[in-house]
């Protein structure tokens, strides 16, 4: 038989209640919390396999924030949050390295003839100045290849930074009739450097080359006159056509000043090639690097080679095809051809201002 001691009263039914609650609450907040370090440990590597998303940084949207019941006591302010995984490096910009310097440009130079009057020599000599970039094949865009478009002739161009010249070679836009004014319409700004050498003897160099490509030609006096005996030149043969300088220059002069035009001569270019590429060198604003103490002269090709520069280390000289020994002529038709072309060096003297004595 039970006694209920008198003045002693059972266990407060409030105070129970808070317990409960308290201990509901703290359940609750453990479960958030391991969540919580869960879901973060796939930034350490744990879960890396499954390729689980980042664990926010805050509570996910569809978890219910359980936010506990201040007690008396405790500090005030939301609990401290576990630290934030540290983010992700970017991607490098180009996965095969670093990204190449300068710009493609399109060309602010041209060389633009003659055939067979040293351009090769020309470009491979300035070339090797560090303020100029250029293209080593001839694109034949103004003649061949306009239809291709200003993009795709800007494809070619190598890299340049703002400090450098872009330069192109194709010897064929001399004589090209169209190519004064597409190159105009490309920019009325461009400097055209013009190789000229003695037409016939730039005529016989023309013949010999394409003589090596097809034996079976006809003779070099057979092409050059309609009618020898009469002296009639044929004018209508390409090799022979090339050398009528005046006559070409007269379309180039329509679109550019005669400022804007340089002739290098092919002749002075094998004899004192740093005369000639230092005049080079002032007509593109540059800095005269090339000097005497770059260029020897090859014996074997009978022509001058350049030697190591700041920027190339190796000695460049012309390749096998370059400086090759001409046909023997008649001397009779060198001397018709020299008479057939002297009224038209001396026209061509007086439009530029040089005499390059050929006659």
């Amino acid at each position: 038989m039970a006694f209920r001691v008198p003045g002693r009263a059972g266990p407060p039914q409030p105070r129970r209640a808070r317990r409960l609650l308290f201990a509901f609450t703290l359940s609750l907040s453990c479960t958030y919390l391991c969540y919580s370090l869960l879901c973060c440990c796939d930034d350490l590597g744990r879960s890396r396999l499954l390729r689980a998303p980042r664990c926010p940084r805050g509570p996910r949207a569809d978890v219910p924030k359980v936010v506990p019941e201040p007690r008396p006591g405790d500090p005030q302010g939301p609990p401290p949050r576990a630290p934030a995984a540290p983010a992700p490096r970017p991607a490098p910009a180009n996965l095969s390295g670093s990204p190449k310097p300068g710009t493609k440009r399109l060309p602010q130079a041209l060389i633009v003839g003659v055939k067979k009057g040293g351009t090769r020599a020309v470009l491979e000599f300035i070339r090797a100045h560090p303020d100029v970039r250029a293209l080593g094949t001839e694109p034949h865009f103004f003649d061949r290849n306009y239809g291709r478009g200003l993009d795709w002739y800007r494809s070619l161009m190598p890299r340049t930074l703002e400090s450098q010249i872009t330069l192109e070679k194709t010897p064929s836009y001399f004589v090209t009739q169209e190519a004064p004014r597409r190159i105009f319409n490309m920019s009325r700004d461009t400097k055209l450097i013009v190789v000229v050498r003695n037409p016939v003897t730039r005529a016989i160099s023309d013949y010999t080359q394409t003589l090596s490509k097809k034996p079976d030609i006809p003779t070099f006096e057979g092409l050059s006159f309609r009618n020898r005996t009469l002296g009639l030149v044929d004018v209508s043969w390409n090799a022979i056509r090339i050398g009528l300088y005046a006559l070409h220059l007269e379309g180039w002069l329509r679109y550019f000043p005669r400022a804007q035009i340089h002739f290098v001569s092919g002749e002075r270019l094998i004899t004192d090639p740093a005369g000639e590429m230092g005049r080079v060198q002032d007509f593109l604003g540059l800095r005269r690097l090339l000097t005497d103490k770059h260029f020897y002269f090859n014996k074997t090709k009978g022509f001058p080679c350049l030697k190591r520069t700041e920027a190339s280390l190796l000695p460049r000289c012309l390749g096998k095809s370059k400086g090759r020994a001409h046909v023997q002529i008649d001397p009779e038709v060198i001397d018709q051809l020299r008479e057939f072309y002297r009224p038209h060096n001396i026209k061509f003297y007086e439009t530029v201002g040089q005499d390059f004595r050929w006659e």
